[in-house]
């Protein structure tokens, strides 16, 4: 099971700011295998502890944070979005550069991220628990563009995509369709790896 980020994993900011250019560019090629593009504007990032370190990093460096209670917060925050090797952990991303468009759409996908699913070869679809943070994320008129969501595996699935199994991943509301029937070898290995 992927351990939880704690104090010690983290760089000061003057180590993170002289290795931020590299750091970064390791981990932009990281998460390039771990995003799922779902049509023209929807895309699953599907977090690790790498993608999560990055995140804390950038929000301390961000925040000017260097008192541990600050840093404690941050930790607190991200450590959640971490796969317990039973899950996947993704954030689903709405996209619309039109700021029109992007206001009809979220009115018309209120509930997307419900219908968001995962499904590993010869299993049903495992669809998520959404927005664990409890910040509330739609009102009665839209839905954010921004979801958490956790996909909760059985220990017949891990071992299927511990073995290889093929992992559809798609979105099923009535105004947003799109699916991948099969990912690409270099994301199912990657989130593979989530798994204990």
């Amino acid at each position: 099971m992927p351990a939880k980020l704690t104090h010690d994993d983290l760089y000061s900011l003057e180590q993170y700011s002289s290795m931020r250019p590299d750091y970064r560019s390791k981990i932009m090629a990281h998460k390039k295998i771990r995003i799922v593009h779902l049509g023209p504007h929807a895309a699953l990032h599907f977090e690790d502890r790498m993608t999560m370190q990055y995140q804390v990093q950038e929000m301390l460096r961000a925040e000017r944070i260097f008192e541990a209670e600050g840093i404690q917060e941050e930790l607190d925050s991200y450590n959640p979005l971490i796969p317990d090797g039973s899950n996947w952990k993704a954030t689903l991303m709405l996209e619309y550069d039109d700021v029109e468009e992007r206001r009809l759409a979220l009115s018309q996908l209120i509930g997307i991220e419900m219908t968001a699913f995962v499904q590993v070869s010869g299993f049903d679809r495992v669809t998520p628990y959404a927005n664990e943070d409890l910040i509330e994320r739609e009102t009665e008129d839209k839905t954010s563009s921004v979801h958490f969501l956790r996909f909760e595996l059985t220990p017949e699935m891990i071992i299927a995509v511990k073995n290889g199994a093929a992992i559809s991943v798609g979105i099923d509301h009535p105004y947003y369709k799109h699916e991948i029937e099969a990912l690409p070898e270099s994301i199912r290995a990657s989130l593979a790896n989530d798994l204990g």
